[in-house]
């Protein structure tokens, strides 16, 4: 990876990496990014944004597979513990975790929105001396949690854009930052757009960290994000003795067992880029006793909306006909979800206009970008419906290691280039 020292090797370190420092440190998983948001919230609301926070960001109602009452209630303290904002923290009570701010210029004009995501994986991150966040002192502080996705990075181009906007506001117009938690898995952005916080966006722009892109480039519009529907399916049998009774039992675990193999084999669609994976499978106490509970967590993911709708119906009925062949029963729950978008081609030229103003070599993304999701696509084709214009960008950032990995870790001068190119963007799109 390329050094460190973002800012010509002296001065005060920017607030992008600052900021993205301290989130690295402080990670919070989808629905409790309590201490990051509320954080965000009272800085942007510092610099004088007009911010909403909590329910008046996001629909509660349509929120998925959020954390139980316990978990909730346990990262509510620990942020309050840690540095949370005592103002915007109960506003936030509940995993209602999203804030949205807004910047109005002096004159009414078009609206420029941008999302940034705010929340990290259920990852153990590396603790070797070679990983530079252990090395330099912002590793992880949560075991089992850590950002390895560049999310951490996300806000903190968006907050130190926010200082540059509130120093220098647009003329006409206005800028809404969209801050954005439980991206993975699907969950926040769908849950943001019943609150209305994108009906009002002409121009829509997210940006990404990583891809396998080099730092100083990129790729102005990501078209092949893939539609996703992730699922939980809890398998209900009976427990018997497995040695004295086995067939009064009915064996959850092996109709899971079994699902998971079905769910596998499902035929591929032709002239379609389609995926099925089976993530965890989980069930049974002991070897002498027949499981009476199993849970699998799937997805799947094709390249449009309805060919992924399809997948999932399938896949339900793999699950069904696997229940029914063990004498089992079986609940799938939907827990978070994608569609597809594609980029409008005014979105893209003036992401290509920032970019040169930022001195970032634009490139195309490697196909293999296609197979990832990102619920960004629910704020795109939100602000196309109502005729906005919108696109998907990936900021090259050279990575330690890949994307949801122990090590993951990126190039951090691609952080300052990333706040050039959203700054750029934003003013070209006032005018």
């Amino acid at each position: 990876m390329s050094g460190r020292q973002a800012n010509g090797g002296g001065g005060a370190e920017p607030t992008a990496i600052r900021w993205r420092r301290d989130l690295h440190r402080h990670p919070e998983v989808g629905f409790t990014e309590f201490r990051t948001a509320s954080r965000v919230a009272a800085h942007l609301a510092g610099l004088g944004w007009e911010v909403r926070a909590g329910a008046e960001a996001i629909s509660p109602a349509h929120r998925l597979n959020v954390p139980p009452e316990p978990e909730l209630a346990a990262a509510y303290s620990r942020a309050a513990d840690s540095g949370a904002d005592p103002h915007w923290l109960p506003a936030l009570r509940g995993g209602n975790t999203a804030v949205v701010a807004t910047l109005r210029g002096a004159r009414p004009g078009p609206v420029v929105g941008l999302r940034a995501d705010m929340d990290a994986l259920p990852i153990h991150e590396s603790a070797d001396p070679a990983h530079l966040p252990a090395r330099e002192g912002f590793r992880s502080v949560h075991d089992g949690v850590m950002h390895a996705c560049g999310h951490d990075g996300h806000v903190g181009m968006a907050v130190e854009l926010a200082e540059r906007l509130s120093a220098r506001p647009p003329a006409a117009g206005s800028v809404t930052l969209l801050f954005q938690p439980a991206e993975e898995g699907g969950r926040g952005a769908r849950a943001m757009v019943p609150a209305g916080v994108a009906d009002a966006v002409d121009t829509f722009l997210a940006v990404h960290l990583g891809l396998g892109l080099p730092t100083g480039t990129l790729a102005s519009s990501l078209d092949g994000l893939l539609a996703n529907s992730k699922l939980r399916a809890t398998f209900h049998g009976v427990s018997a003795h497995a040695a004295m009774a086995p067939h009064e039992g009915r064996n959850a675990l092996l109709g899971a067992a079994a699902a998971t193999l079905a769910v596998h084999a499902l035929p591929r669609i032709p002239g379609h880029e389609t995926r099925v994976a089976v993530g965890r499978v989980s069930g049974g106490t002991s070897s002498n006793i027949v499981p009476d509970r199993a849970e699998v967590l799937l997805e799947t993911r094709a390249d449009e909306g309805a060919v992924n709708e399809d997948l999932e119906a399938r896949a339900r009925a793999a699950l069904l006909g696997a229940a029914q062949t063990y004498g089992l029963t079986v609940d799938v729950e939907l827990i978070g979800g994608v569609t597809t978008a594609r980029a409008d081609r005014p979105a893209v030229e003036l992401v290509e206009a920032a970019a040169a103003a930022a001195g970032l070599r634009l490139v195309t993304p490697a196909a293999e970008l296609g197979v990832a999701s990102d619920d960004a696509t629910a704020f795109m084709r939100r602000v196309q419906e109502r005729g906005g214009v919108a696109s998907y960008a990936g900021l090259g950032a050279e990575l330690a290691a890949p994307h949801h990995t122990p090590r993951f870790d990126f190039d951090e001068a691609a952080l300052p280039l990333g706040v050039d190119l959203l700054e750029a963007a934003v003013r070209g799109a006032l005018g």
